[in-house]
């Protein structure tokens, strides 16, 4: 029975949106920004600590930085001390935040290497969500305001999140074994939401039956 929602997304293509639309049909717990603060507490990193090393030579640890921290649209989140954390220890909290989340199933949880942090469980259900480069620069920039900031979002986020998935995984991003369906959001949120809700219900009867 799959009891947990894997959402791994193109920046820009509407995954928390969805993510939340999904949970609330669902009646599961939903985690998103939940992840990003959970990693923060665990880092014991307060609040008022905002990237004080940008210049610290490690470049990896920077977009890695970028991935989870600046992916979220929360501004008030923490953000890590590059003097304090290694690329390393960062993707060792990750990991640790992933894993004890997924036993709080039913749950749906959105990006942060969830797909390969939990790739050997089968309890999962994966979906990637991708859209056109247009229709994530309007998304993007309704959130954000700028239009640069859109741009700059838009074509940067998803170079890194490939990146973290290359070195510590050694799959392409988004590696497509590890995903049941890949939808492209331009037919609609409500669309995405009912494909991906069609798609969880066809795969748990087809496990029940089988245990018959």
């Amino acid at each position: 029975m799959k009891q947990i929602l894997l959402i791994d997304r193109e920046f820009g293509a509407g995954g928390s949106t969805i993510a939340a639309a999904l949970a609330a049909r669902l009646n599961w717990k939903l985690f998103d920004e939940e992840l990003t603060q959970e990693i923060a507490r665990i880092a014991n990193i307060p609040a008022d600590v905002c990237r004080k090393r940008e210049g610290r030579k490690d470049p990896f640890l920077h977009r890695l930085i970028n991935l989870v921290w600046r992916g979220s649209f929360d501004r008030n989140l923490p953000s890590p001390d590059l003097a304090i954390l290694d690329t390393d220890c960062l993707v060792s909290i990750i990991q640790r935040v992933i894993e004890q989340t997924a036993e709080k199933r039913p749950c749906i949880m959105v990006g942060r290497g969830a797909p390969y942090f939990l790739r050997d469980r089968t309890d999962t259900l994966c979906v990637f969500l991708y859209a056109s480069r247009d229709l994530k620069y309007h998304r993007v920039l309704k959130r954000v305001g700028s239009e640069a900031e859109a741009v700059e979002l838009v074509d940067n986020m998803d170079e890194d999140r490939r990146k973290f998935v290359k070195h510590y995984f050694g799959h392409e991003w988004p590696h497509r074994n590890f995903f049941h369906a890949m939808f492209n959001t331009g037919i609609g949120d409500d669309k995405t939401v009912e494909a991906i809700l069609e798609l969880l219900s066809a795969v748990n009867q087809r496990e029940e039956a089988a245990k018959t």
